[in-house]
């Protein structure tokens, strides 16, 4: 397929887009890590000179180790002791990055074999003259979405005796945070408004093809796409952030954008490739606030704006497609 012109800027846009948030967002990045590796920060770094005494204190207690013995030697140093010295600390091993990854793959293994709409077609043929069996298909999708994105990672979480509030769904103290996404909405918002004039989008959007069809079938359908955008949120921003940052630090926010990324395969490519730059925003402001729901408001929001905007391109109540 050869994209259109409208395509190849607003990739060209994004591709600098993303340069430009990873530059902005490189000194969060390094507050996260402080904060994830209880590293001081760069205003509590020793001179210079202290720094070269700290260095000759750690190499005499390496030779009074070494003269301890093998066993003391081998002993893994603090993370604040080789910070002192300037060398990377031995970490104490964590369960939760291969908990967690080994959720990730079964999770979206299950969803790509089981969640989609031949599945579905499969195993419900005989309500196929319904008139809401298209919608039925959808809510069979959003419902392998909050098995997938929730409920396993939930069972994970119970299981390791933790609290579920600790994976960014606490709501205390995030009102505070709301001007943040206000503020995000509009920058996303004419970016939006550019891809909707392009056909892909317009062929794209709304996933359900009746939504037009009337209020009960639109207001359904957004209610069913909300629910899988808050287990979303919960999965990439809540459970695999929360569960590689005491390991990783920010650098979870690389790893979690690459699935991110990949779920987005088979949509519009700008939206594809948008979906980098807003693990990248999105991820690193779920890290320092602590909390996926305002993520999870902007993302709703702009979905329905646009599926509105696609419904107000091609005609809200003479929708071309009313199927699956």
């Amino acid at each position: 397929m050869v994209p259109d012109t409208l395509t190849v800027v607003g990739v060209t846009l994004e591709v600098g887009a993303i340069a430009v948030v990873s530059w902005y967002l490189k000194r969060h990045w390094k507050v996260i890590n402080d904060e994830a590796f209880a590293v001081a920060s760069e205003a509590a770094v020793p001179a210079r000179a202290e720094r070269k005494k700290e260095r000759r204190r750690g190499k005499e207690k390496d030779k009074e180790r070494a003269g301890a013995g093998a066993a003391v030697a081998a002993e893994p140093m603090s993370l604040a002791a080789a910070a002192a010295l300037g060398r990377p600390a031995a970490p104490a091993w964590d369960w939760h990055p291969l908990v967690a990854m080994v959720v990730v793959a079964v999770s979206l293994t299950l969803q790509q074999y089981f969640g989609h709409h031949e599945t579905y077609e499969a195993t419900f043929r005989a309500f196929r003259s319904s008139e809401y069996y298209p919608l039925g298909s959808f809510a069979w999708w959003s419902g392998w979405r909050v098995v997938g994105y929730v409920v396993m990672p939930i069972i994970a979480i119970v299981a390791m005796r933790e609290r579920i509030r600790d994976y960014g769904v606490a709501l205390k103290g995030q009102l505070k945070h709301l001007w943040i996404y206000a503020v995000l909405y509009l920058v996303v918002l004419p970016g939006v408004i550019f891809a909707s004039f392009t056909a892909p989008f317009q062929h794209t959007y709304p996933f359900y093809k009746c939504a037009g069809r009337s209020a009960f079938d639109f207001i359904s359908w957004e209610i069913l796409y909300a629910a899988q955008f808050v287990s979303l949120e919960f999965f990439f921003r809540g459970y695999i952030l929360q569960s590689l940052r005491r390991t990783m630090g920010a650098y979870a926010i690389f790893v979690m954008i690459v699935p991110y990324c990949m779920i987005h395969y088979g949509k519009p490519l700008l939206e594809t490739t948008g979906a980098i730059v807003a693990g990248l925003v999105l991820g690193t402001l779920a890290l320092r606030t602590g909390s996926i729901w305002c993520g999870a408001l902007i993302h709703i929001t702009v979905a329905i704006t646009m599926d509105v905007l696609a419904l107000v391109h091609t005609g809200w109540r003479s929708w071309p497609r009313c199927g699956m």
